[in-house]
């Protein structure tokens, strides 16, 4: 399945509907089949599409889930009712893809054979419906094929991809309102000013009613167990973290709407599902060489300020850092969010992957943070992270990409 993947990695991102479209349209066109909740954001999709699909699952439907990026294999991203699409179903589905695009076109992005299998995998499994994840922006993303959406999510906005979505905040939140669609419901979480204008106004344009999302709020909170209570509804929090208030209310708000459109969602499956969610790779522990550390992608500098807060909540004297970023990414804004004057650094690249240089990094870390502790290079994973469960008397966390925590878990699994 790599292999068959590889050959269309060359194409990169070139943001556009027409070939996914031409391509859909040659496979009947499954996404029409599919009905789907829209799912964008800078920071917080996962989590949502996590809580979405985990209710629906709970709520007794077949419920397709498209993610991206993946941590460890391709699989992750196209699942039903949790269950990740095995390696042959998938290959199967890839196949039917392929043999779609014809010779003398301009072949499709990896991202755009991924989603096209996807619609055409949840088609084929007759799923209830759909929680769709925006790979990148919204409004030219290969998953905006869909004209009625039961409800389009926009989670946050914020900085980040500027490459392609542009350098402010209102471009940005003009990408991502791509996915509003005419007369259908849209859920919004907290918005910078400049974005929520955009919003609203695409919205009035279209006429499509808006939710705007207050956060939960905490009901109790230690170290073992956490609930939180939205509009009178109290649930038990199970992914960590302040930013869960909002990402929570988000879906239970989506929830609400598909309730009100004639879906069977009790309030039962609405609590269930949210304790039974699960989101690798945020704000997750895990045991490591016997020792306990933290792992995080916090690869923009949103997310690295949650991550921080929560590290903040815990009381710890000083942070690990080990970290890996990508080079298109706000590497001073990340580090200013993280790092302070007691912490320590550890800087890797990430295999694979177009990769900020650690020593560079190292160099800006230092100007940023003077008072760091200390800050070291390594050529790899495993020495960084002997390096930081060394101190007994620091917190270590692992952060800075989804792909360095990819290399992680595919570490653990050989251990």
């Amino acid at each position: 399945m790599e292999k068959f993947l590889q050959k269309y990695q060359q194409f990169g991102i070139n943001l556009g509907l027409e070939r996914i479209k031409n391509l859909l349209k040659r496979l009947g066109n499954p996404h029409l089949n599919v009905p789907i909740i829209h799912v964008a954001g800078t920071n917080g999709k996962g989590s949502v599409c996590a809580y979405l699909s985990s209710i629906l699952s709970q709520a007794g439907y077949r419920v397709g889930r498209y993610i991206s990026p993946h941590l460890v294999d391709w699989t992750e991203r196209l699942s039903i009712n949790q269950q990740p699409i095995s390696q042959s179903d998938f290959l199967e589905v890839l196949q039917q893809v392929e043999n779609a695009i014809l010779p003398d076109e301009f072949p499709p992005t990896l991202f755009e054979v991924v989603t096209v299998a996807a619609w055409l995998y949840f088609a084929q499994q007759k799923v209830d419906i759909a929680v769709m994840e925006v790979g990148l922006g919204g409004r030219l993303d290969a998953t905006n094929v869909c004209d009625y959406p039961l409800v389009s999510v926009i989670t946050s906005i914020g900085l980040d991809h500027q490459e392609y979505l542009g350098s402010t905040i209102a471009e940005i939140a003009f990408e991502k309102a791509g996915i509003i669609k005419p007369n259908c419901p849209v859920v919004v979480g907290i918005l910078p000013p400049d974005a929520q204008q955009v919003i609203q106004q695409r919205a009035t344009e279209l006429n499509a009613p808006v939710t705007w999302v207050k956060p939960a709020v905490w009901v109790k909170q230690n170290g073992i167990q956490q609930t939180a209570n939205y509009q009178g509804l109290e649930y038990p929090l199970p992914l960590l973290g302040n930013i869960q208030l909002i990402n929570s209310a988000i879906a239970i708000a989506t929830i609400q709407i598909l309730h009100q459109q004639g879906w069977k969602i009790s309030e039962n499956a609405l609590i269930q599902g949210i304790e039974k969610a699960q989101w690798p790779g945020r704000l997750q522990w895990i045991t490591w060489k016997q020792h306990r550390l933290l792992i995080d992608g916090a690869h923009n500098p949103a997310a690295a300020v949650a991550l921080r807060e929560y590290v903040d909540s815990l009381e710890v004297s000083s942070i690990s850092w080990v970290m890996g970023m990508l080079s298109t990414k706000d590497h001073t804004n990340i580090f200013k969010a993280l790092l302070r004057p007691s912490d320590q650094l550890y800087l890797v690249p990430i295999p694979n992957h177009p990769y900020a240089d650690p020593q560079q990094l190292a160099t800006l870390a230092k100007s940023l943070c003077p008072d760091l502790k200390n800050c070291q290079t390594y050529p790899t994973l495993i020495p960084a992270l002997d390096a930081a469960i060394k101190n007994e008397n620091t917190l270590p966390v692992i952060c800075g990409s989804l792909y360095l925590l990819g290399d992680f878990f595919q570490l653990l699994e050989k251990t």
